[in-house]
């Protein structure tokens, strides 16, 4: 059965010095401010769209990750997984690069660098992703 998850932003004011407010109304998060300069500058305590994206593939990546594994046979203890979304104004999202670290007993380098290889190509919000260059680093701790 499909699912669906809906936020909203209101935003008021132009680009540059406007601002915004991005409301997670299926989980009930709460809000979060939003700006240019803190898309295209510094966060200074409001998030951006590519942040909001970095959460989004990095928890599904974990998944994807988890599950493979588990199916594998080799279930991890512990995934932890970072995302880094570049944003380049004028461009727009130019890169995002997974750093994975995992506890799998059983499973070595080679078996977890293509696990996760895996799941980086077949995560869903990895597959939304297909138009920007995805890189990976895995390894075990």
């Amino acid at each position: 059965m499909a699912t669906n998850r809906i936020a909203h932003t209101v935003w008021t004011g132009d680009l540059l010095k406007g601002s915004g407010v991005v409301s997670f109304d299926s989980s009930g998060i709460p809000d979060q401010p939003v700006s240019w300069p803190s898309r295209s500058e510094q966060a200074n305590g409001k998030t951006s769209p590519e942040e909001l994206i970095a959460g989004a593939h990095s928890s599904c990546f974990s998944m994807a990750l988890s599950h493979g594994l588990a199916g594998a046979g080799t279930p991890p203890t512990r995934l932890e997984t970072k995302a880094e979304v570049t944003f380049q104004p004028g461009e727009g999202i130019t890169g995002v690069h997974l750093t994975v670290r995992g506890e799998v007993p059983g499973l070595d380098e080679e078996g977890f660098a293509a696990a996760a290889e895996d799941a980086k190509k077949n995560c869903p919000v990895s597959q939304a992703l297909a138009g920007t260059t995805i890189t990976l680093s895995a390894e075990l701790a």
